[in-house]
């Protein structure tokens, strides 16, 4: 008997929804709000009104996409946390009320989880190569910053984190700093592009372990570019691909750097093995310079990398649809009195 999920997508800014058949995907619908623009960020407020304006359209477009009739779902899956919290509310919301409607299971996801699970969604063919268990996930996004080791599906352990700024909050911190539009990010990596990495150098971080900072890096840089004004008034504009490709390729090093060492300590965590299969997931992994650092590490030390197709980087509910669908089969249903969460929850995800 097939299995359709509708899985739902309201953390942050995007709303999104997508329809999975199994665990291939067969509708992946996003709607992006461009009002942020005009803040340099996010506004919570008028966030999770886009998304009231935005789920009905995208839900419907999805299931259409999907050329399925809305009966034919077997369940709904919808973010929980973390996130904004009146944008969770929307989703969580109309979930409830379509499980309600359809008298179909509700099946609650972590976000977090879910960035890592996108690994096991399918082509229609199913031949494209998933991750083997263990294995490590790098997750960064604008708001967290995990190494994850991955045990099952749903055996999850933080085994390092930022203490302080997520790697891509570093990236649009830095790109406030030169004066670039919101989101910067994305931004500093099309920049990069036809920058030198190596002509500007940066404080880099010395956390012990495999936790991560990334504040001491944004003051660095912030301090750097003051001093460098106060000679030439337009030292960013003159240099900022310069600027750009160096930043960036500060934050990849960092995150490289404890990622390798994550890999090198595995055999404490498993004896007698050490974990091969290392993934990346969150809108970071979207980054040209993390792509490039994994696959130079698979060269070099003989990795199983795992990049998520951009699609499934960024926000987006086919990564909700395939969690739904693994905890459908374990039949880990929610209920009625769901409510979402605003932060990730420590250690285990």
């Amino acid at each position: 008997m097939q299995t359709f999920i509708l899985g739902i997508e309201s953390s942050c800014d995007d709303t999104s929804a997508a329809v999975i058949q199994d665990d291939v995907i067969l509708s992946n619908v996003t709607a992006g709000q461009e009002v942020h623009k005009n803040f340099g960020g996010v506004v919570p407020e008028l966030a999770s009104r886009a998304h009231q304006q935005n789920i009905i359209p995208v839900i419907e477009t999805a299931i259409q996409k999907a050329n399925i009739r809305k009966n034919q779902l077997s369940a709904v899956a919808f973010t929980r946390g973390p996130g904004l919290l009146g944008s969770l509310l929307v989703g969580t919301s109309f979930a409830k009320a379509f499980s309600l409607g359809l008298n179909i299971p509700l099946i609650e996801v972590d976000h977090l989880q879910a960035h890592i699970l996108s690994h096991f969604i399918r082509n229609t063919d199913r031949t494209n190569p998933v991750p083997e268990f263990p294995f490590l996930c790098l997750t960064v996004s604008g708001g967290h910053t995990q190494i994850v080791l991955i045990r099952d599906y749903f055996d999850m352990e933080i085994i390092g984190q930022t203490i302080d700024d997520a790697a891509g909050e570093a990236f649009d911190k830095s790109a406030k700093i030169m004066g670039l539009p919101y989101p910067g990010g994305p931004l500093i990596d099309n920049l990069a592009q036809k920058g030198d990495p190596k002509r500007f150098t940066f404080a880099k971080p010395n956390i012990p372990g495999l936790d991560f900072s990334f504040s001491g890096l944004k003051t660095s840089f912030l301090y750097f570019l003051r001093d460098a004004l106060k000679n030439d008034a337009g030292f960013i504009e003159k240099n900022k691909h310069d600027l750009c490709a160096s930043i960036q390729a500060t934050i990849v090093e960092v995150l490289m750097s404890k990622l390798t060492l994550a890999l090198d300590k595995t055999h404490n965590i498993h004896p007698g093995s050490r974990l091969l299969d290392v993934a990346i997931a969150g809108g970071v992994s979207a980054n040209s310079g993390l792509r490039g650092a994994m696959e130079n590490a698979r060269d070099k030390h003989g990795w199983h990398i795992f990049i998520p197709p951009m699609q499934y980087s960024t926000d987006n509910a086919a990564m909700i649809a395939i969690a739904g669908y693994l905890k459908f089969l374990k039949g880990e249903f929610g209920n009625q009195s769901a409510v979402p969460y605003a932060r990730a929850k420590q250690g285990a995800i």
